[in-house]
């Protein structure tokens, strides 16, 4: 009980010293629009008295490494409601942080996907094909929550696409992520490529999905990928675009 209420006192003497950076930080958030952790009683349920007291005197971010570590244990042993609660809490702790919303999407939407389905304690497979969807859609609405929290992840965004086009198949959703991806700074150009591949498969966006493709067709050599070059020539045909103008 002693060590205990001296960890406690250590905590709070530390984060007093602590709590000027962390209100400047906040402030700073604030300014930018940025949404700062939330620091409830529900996060307290979540991560106890001591770790509670941590977040409050200013140890968020070794805090979330811990807690991230513990994941990473929860996703050896497959225990995939675990590991989301902690994921949840760490990204709770560090929206600010892509990597921590990347790494738990990643994990919902393609590790506990794949083990649900293949989950031999299931013996019905309309109930597997339920729980993949489930945590597919788990991890899409991570990469969302972290995208509102890092509106100016480029990355984010187009891994948000990635989940969109490749596990729900959702062709016109995924051209608007990479679309908003390649419009952010430090995104690099095959982002705007991937929404025109994606928006050439959204019925009724060909004609958009045309005019950026030949836009990046007509920036020069480094643009004319294989894959552009046959959206292109299959885009012209639908479109019926007239032969003096289609790329040779």
């Amino acid at each position: 009980m002693i060590r205990k209420g001296a960890a406690i006192l250590i905590l709070l003497a530390i984060g007093a010293l602590l709590m000027p950076v962390e209100r400047q930080i906040d402030a700073d958030q604030r300014a930018a629009h940025l949404r700062k952790p939330t620091l409830n009683l529900e996060l307290r349920e979540r991560i106890g008295q001591m770790g509670f007291l941590a977040a409050l005197s200013g140890f968020r971010s070794p805090l979330a490494a811990i807690l991230w570590i513990e994941a990473h244990n929860a996703w050896e042993r497959t225990e995939w409601g675990r590991m989301a609660g902690l994921f949840d809490t760490v990204t709770t702790l560090q929206p600010r942080s892509p990597l921590y919303w990347d790494m738990a999407s990643w994990h919902m939407a393609y590790n506990a996907s794949v083990a649900a389905r293949e989950d031999p304690k299931q013996p019905s497979e309309i109930l597997r094909q339920r729980a993949e969807r489930q945590y597919i859609q788990l991890g899409k609405e991570i990469l969302e929550r972290g995208i509102r929290n890092n509106p100016d992840n480029a990355y984010l965004q187009n891994q948000l696409g990635i989940i969109l086009r490749d596990k729900l198949s959702d062709d016109c959703g995924a051209a608007d992520a990479f679309l908003k991806a390649s419009e952010l700074p430090g995104a690099p150009p095959f982002y705007a490529r991937a929404a025109g591949y994606s928006m050439a498969k959204c019925p009724g966006k060909e004609k958009q999905a045309y005019e950026l493709l030949k836009h990046l067709y007509d920036k020069g050599e480094d643009e004319r990928k294989p894959s552009l070059i046959s959206n292109i020539k299959e885009l012209e045909k639908k479109l019926d675009v007239p032969p003096a103008e289609r790329i040779p």
